[in-house]
């Protein structure tokens, strides 16, 4: 078994060494609690549950068994997959409405002409509502007329004329609210479609800026930092935090922004082994705050799942949370 103190003439050991060993079986590599490094083509028991690389005869790593986790580490990964099953819900519906954009309309001349039959068809359900309530307006003046009729000559309002002004009063109440009701629903297909113009631009163009990564994140071994999590004290917060994580994915993202929506942030998929994508999502739920989770996925390959297995990447997820905590306290 060798231990590593001095890397280059280790290196050089090794390189000759390998191709002797590797005849025996495989060289294995891990470093133990202290920093140390060892190779031998055996693990001794006491480093067993130490994270171990297997290398062939040229040095190159051709497997990987990872460290043996502790109980903690087990639960934040399990939070972890729940948070990337949500966020991949999020992204499976972006990109089934993104197919039905493209699949519907030609182009924005389309779209503006569908929200204009829309709003038409609103308005005039608007109009018609109007009229009615226009109407109601007039029958209960009637009512209330011949009411003051009967008192001004003594007699007593007869029952049925009382339940009749109360009924059109009511009738009066009912459809301001059918009429609030139908404009709401106006503003919310216009807010929707003005958002759904915009995605369809993005969807059809054909230049992109990628951002290269700079910056060197901050390490924080807090639970939160592992996950990437930020967890929201109220809404105005969450609402300044979302600015910054959009920030913080197209500042350290090595490829451009693909969905970027009220409740997403997502960047492309990775083009290059050395690329990784950078997403967000805002994680709702009724039993606990709003919750901002970043994920961040590699290109599909071993060289990629290296890279997203990385210390680098580690240390890019520790740092989401106290990028944000740290613009947010400037504010």
């Amino acid at each position: 078994m060798i231990e590593r103190h001095a890397p280059l003439k280790l290196l050089l050991i090794l390189v000759l060494g390998l191709a002797g060993t590797a005849v025996h079986g495989k060289m294995y590599h891990w470093v133990d609690e202290q920093g140390n490094d060892y190779y031998s083509d055996q693990v001794p028991p006491k480093y067993i549950k130490l994270r171990r690389e297997a290398l062939n005869e040229k040095g190159r790593t051709i497997d990987i068994v990872e460290a043996e986790k502790t109980e903690e580490q087990r639960r934040l990964e399990k939070r972890l997959r729940r948070l990337k099953k949500q966020q991949e819900e999020m992204i499976a519906k972006q990109k089934a409405h993104d197919k039905v954009l493209l699949s519907t309309f030609r182009n924005v001349a389309d779209m503006e002409l569908a929200l204009k039959g829309k709003k038409s068809a609103f308005n005039a359900q608007i109009k018609a509502l109007e009229g009615n309530l226009y109407r109601l307006k007039m029958q209960l003046k009637d009512q209330q007329n011949s009411a003051a009729e009967h008192e001004r000559n003594g007699r007593k309002v007869p029952k049925k004329l009382l339940d009749a002004i109360l009924a059109t009063k009511q009738q009066i109440i009912l459809s301001k609210a059918e009429i609030n009701n139908i404009k709401n629903k106006r503003n919310l297909v216009e807010s929707e479609f003005a958002a759904d113009i915009e995605r369809f631009k993005y969807l059809t163009q054909t230049e992109s800026d990628v951002t290269e990564l700079s910056g060197k994140p901050v390490d924080n071994m807090q639970a939160a930092n592992e996950l990437g999590l930020f967890i929201c004290k109220d809404e105005q917060q969450c609402q300044q935090a979302w600015q910054i994580a959009r920030k913080f994915v197209k500042k350290y993202s090595t490829v451009r922004i693909d969905v970027d929506t009220e409740n997403l942030i997502m960047g492309s998929d990775p083009v290059s082994e050395e690329d990784f994508s950078l997403s967000v999502s805002k994680m709702t739920r009724t039993d606990s705050p709003q919750q901002i989770f970043l994920d961040i996925r590699c290109r599909m390959s071993s060289l990629g799942e290296e890279l997203c297995s990385s210390e680098q990447i580690r240390q890019l997820r520790h740092s989401f949370k106290p990028f944000i905590e740290s613009a947010l306290s400037r504010k």
